[in-house]
């Protein structure tokens, strides 16, 4: 079966076009022209939603948080002509995978498409889970235990804590967490890896042994602390 992409856009025209361009791609499509009928249409087996932020009645942020609340992990690139730091951080912040301002050019989105749908999905009931120690990550449901007790993570701290999670052992630069985690594109402050890594050392080395550990200089690696 073809890979299925959702598009939930109220603009009549950006979304013929969508859906046009996506199925020349070789993608099946399905459009919702408004949040609540995108919000219904992503809740069935769609492999990507393409989700405009402006929309009347239901925006893209209200139908994100809904699909994350209800804890759908479906891909979702959110689309919108307002390129606002805020508006980024705040579609970020709520699960999207990725972000992109119109106008765009479609071979970037569909490079951005391609590699989302390049990250492995669950093809069974069991959940995929990474883990270091007694620290558990569940990459389908987005959650994080350490010693089995359950964190409190934002879907910003979850992602840094996956990132961090799947090169354990290995240095990471802030160039590079910030790259992954937040884009290319980010023109916020420079100094938010920083303050992540802080709010994480909160929650997931809230008791020791500590995992997170700065390499002076470099940036971050997540290992256990040596004596």
């Amino acid at each position: 079966m073809p890979t299925t992409i959702l598009i939930v856009e109220d603009d009549a025209k950006i979304a013929r076009l969508l859906e046009l361009e996506l199925q020349y791609a070789g993608y099946a499509t399905h459009v919702a022209p408004n949040g609540k009928d995108g919000l219904a249409a992503a809740e069935h087996s769609v492999d990507l939603v393409l989700l405009d932020v402006m929309m009347p009645e239901l925006s893209g942020f209200e139908v994100l948080r809904r699909l994350r609340g209800k804890g759908i992990h479906v891909p979702v690139i959110m689309l919108t002509a307002r390129g606002e730091v805020y508006d980024k951080v705040a579609g970020l912040d709520l699960g999207a995978n990725d972000y992109v301002t119109k106008p765009f050019e479609m071979e970037e989105l569909l490079a951005r498409i391609r590699a989302l749908l390049r990250t492995p999905t669950s093809t069974n009931n069991a959940s995929r889970t990474l883990q270091f120690a007694d620290l558990v990550l569940d990459l389908d449901r987005h959650e994080a235990f350490r010693d089995e007790l359950r964190l409190d993570l934002t879907p910003r701290e979850f992602e840094l804590l996956t990132y961090l999670l799947e090169n354990k052992e290995h240095v990471l630069t802030r160039e590079q967490i910030l790259n992954r985690v937040w884009g290319y594109d980010y023109f916020g402050e420079t100094n938010i890896v920083d303050v992540y890594i802080r709010y994480l050392r909160k929650k997931v080395d809230a008791h020791p042994p500590a995992l997170i550990q700065t390499v002076r200089g470099v940036g971050y690696v997540l290992r256990e602390a040596t004596p």
